[in-house]
């Protein structure tokens, strides 16, 4: 007869006095469950083996320095060049437009979801919201090319001449959208997740609805906040087809969001259609290019990861 206590472990069944019984089935799980964990950990490796090998080949032709400092991006022409930086600005550039539409807006939706919606209207306005995140990418590049940009031709007002057909404005605030359901819902959960009790607290010290909100809820969701703003510009930075379609693919080293530019991603994308033979110097520069972009979004995600530590907030 099975026993537990003294004999054994406590807690835990055992078979003859003594002995503990096998459970295969938990064995077996838990076997499953390391095979899954490994299996990230290999992925992750392989990844960063298969870029390295080429890259390192790529950067025993052309010297590192250069390839970071070079203004001139010409590595499939007969006449090389292979300075990445205009890819690098063009890709900074859309991010920051992206972070301008998608970081208030998503805050705004998240604070009003979490704070000021009744749950009827937050169980219908959330699902709808994130049917954005749903929508293929190459459909928000051609709503970029089609609609935005020669909206923002009809209606520029600034100085200087309204944007070109391709430009790296209307791909940017196009992917500020796209990434807004993300900013919005991961925030909304973490200021969901803010114990009732704070609030009650500050109402009950006479705070107003947005006293509470703004100087209570927010700060202390202010962990998954920071998150949701960071996984918002890894998915900007790592954005293809929009960029692709909308911002004209041309590297061309400027600030001013009203010319065409070409991101990193975006070269990735159109030197890797298999036309470059495999060896050349053209096929390694694509591994050199995602390369430099994870090694952008390794320490981005590193920054992230302190940051999320330095304002986390635990509540019992």
């Amino acid at each position: 007869m099975p026993t537990s206590g003294a004999a054994g472990v406590p807690g835990r069944p055992t078979g003859r006095l003594g002995t503990r019984r096998v459970r295969w089935g938990e064995r077996f799980v838990v076997a499953l469950l390391f095979v899954c964990g490994a299996l990230s950990v290999a992925t992750t490796v392989g990844i960063v083996v298969a870029l390295a090998i080429p890259a390192i080949e790529f950067f025993r032709t052309v010297d590192l320095f250069d390839f970071l400092t070079g203004t001139n991006w010409s590595p499939l022409f007969a006449d090389a060049h292979f300075g990445v930086l205009p890819l690098v600005v063009a890709t900074l550039v859309t991010t920051f437009w992206a972070l301008v539409v998608c970081i208030p807006f998503g805050l705004g939706a998240a604070i009003y979801l979490s704070e000021y919606a009744p749950d009827r209207a937050r169980r219908v306005l959330k699902p709808v919201l994130e049917v954005l995140a749903g929508i293929p990418t190459v459909v928000y590049g051609f709503f970029a090319l089609v609609f935005v940009t020669p909206l923002l031709r009809d209606i520029w007002f600034l100085p200087g001449d309204p944007p070109s057909t391709f430009n790296a404005l209307a791909a940017g605030l196009v992917m500020g959208v796209m990434i807004l359901p993300t900013v919005a819902s991961i925030s909304e959960d973490a200021m969901s997740a803010v114990p009732r009790g704070l609030r009650e607290g500050a109402y009950a010290l006479g705070a107003t609805r947005m006293q509470v909100s703004m100087r209570v809820v927010v700060p202390a969701a202010l962990s998954g906040i920071v998150a949701s703003f960071v996984l918002g510009i890894s998915r900007a930075v790592g954005e293809t087809m929009i960029v692709l379609i909308a911002a004209g693919n041309q590297p061309n080293l400027t600030l001013d969001p009203t010319e065409p530019m070409q991101t990193m991603t975006a070269f990735i994308a159109s030197a890797g259609i298999g036309d470059l033979p495999t060896g050349s110097i053209g096929y390694k520069t694509i591994f050199a290019v995602g390369a430099t972009l994870f090694v952008m979004t390794f320490f981005m995600n590193l920054a992230s990861a302190r940051l999320v530590r330095r304002f986390r907030e635990a509540y019992e």
